[in-house]
């Protein structure tokens, strides 16, 4: 799949998801655009690496990054957020909108790039492109509680950590919508929905929390960077929770050296290794070869397991 190879869906009351083809597959990241009276906005504009195909879909709605007025970010993560800072530079009056704890890294990206340099090393490049930083005078920062009113649309924020601390959601009472990022974990064609779980922030108690706050505005739908809209939305949340709580006892059983993921003496890259085999094992049954490649690629399975060790670590001392 080229650079430049790129799928529109519309997603109801004036928004539609941009497909990446993230490593040439599709349904791997999508980026929301929102109609305004005087423009778009963006939300989570993805991968730099992956600008082109951005490109190609909003040329497909008649669009361009020149008609970007704002990018609304849920987390900063690489697959979400590397974007931001080519695309203000290309729409210098665009607004970008961030949590606090994540504005000084999109100001300033060389010490994310430095942890995810480590993680990532030659492939970062060919992944995520170049992060350039966000001028401070084209960010502001949003939490919980906060409106942000963008071309005749208003948009509710709630702060929803657990996956990332820096993690907020957006919500538009007028069509429903609720944008969710990755705290809607993720659920690709049909499949189930599943946690992503990376280091470093994971909390399992406050993405609970964090999945309570978003059902509290009792959308019609969520809309999940990996992907896309899903209308049963307490349905979604329970299978999300439920898997979870599932790869949790995994991870905390192979810490301890019993129960679920038993782990003895083996080292930490053996658990992350069996711990993706068996997630891989559990999702073969249900769902298709390939949607099950397209499920590794946008969890990376042994991540998920360091990060959940991780917080195990932090809290039981295990």
């Amino acid at each position: 799949m080229s650079q430049a190879a790129a799928a529109v869906t519309p997603i109801g009351g004036g928004a539609a998801m941009v497909d990446l083809y993230f490593q040439g597959r599709p349904t791997i990241i999508g980026v929301n655009v929102l109609e305004l009276g005087d423009g778009i906005a963006l939300v989570d504009p993805g991968p730099e690496a992956r600008l082109g195909a951005l490109r190609a879909g909003l040329a497909e709605m008649g669009r361009s990054l020149d008609d970007v007025r704002a990018v609304l970010l849920t987390h900063i993560h690489l697959d979400h957020a590397t974007a931001a800072g080519a695309i203000a530079r290309e729409a210098p009056g665009a607004t970008v909108y961030v949590h606090a704890l994540g504005a000084r890294h999109m100001a300033d990206p060389a010490r994310l790039l430095a942890s995810a340099g480590r993680i990532y090393g030659d492939a970062m490049a060919t992944l995520w492109g170049d992060f350039l930083p966000v001028p401070w005078s084209a960010l502001r920062v949003v939490d919980e509680g906060d409106v942000v009113a963008l071309g005749g649309r208003r948009l509710e924020v709630a702060y929803v950590p657990g996956h990332a601390k820096h993690h907020v959601a957006y919500y538009e009472a007028a069509t429903g919508t609720a944008w969710v990022g990755d705290v809607g974990g993720i659920r690709i064609g049909n499949g189930p929905a599943l946690p992503v779980t990376p280091p470093p922030d994971i909390d399992v108690e406050l993405w609970k929390m964090s999945m309570e706050r978003v059902m509290a505005w009792a959308p019609e739908r969520i809309v999940a960077t990996h992907f896309g809209a899903y209308g049963n939305v307490q349905e979604h949340f329970a299978e999300l929770r439920e898997g979870l709580d599932a790869w949790a006892g995994w991870v905390r059983g192979s810490l301890a050296g019993g129960g679920a993921g038993g782990g003895g003496t083996r080292g930490d890259v053996e658990r992350a290794r069996d711990f993706a085999a068996w997630v891989v094992e559990g999702l073969g049954g249900a769902v298709s070869e390939t949607l099950l490649d397209q499920y590794a690629t946008a969890s990376g399975f042994p991540d998920s397991w360091w990060g959940l060790a991780r917080y195990w670590r932090k809290r039981a001392g295990v």
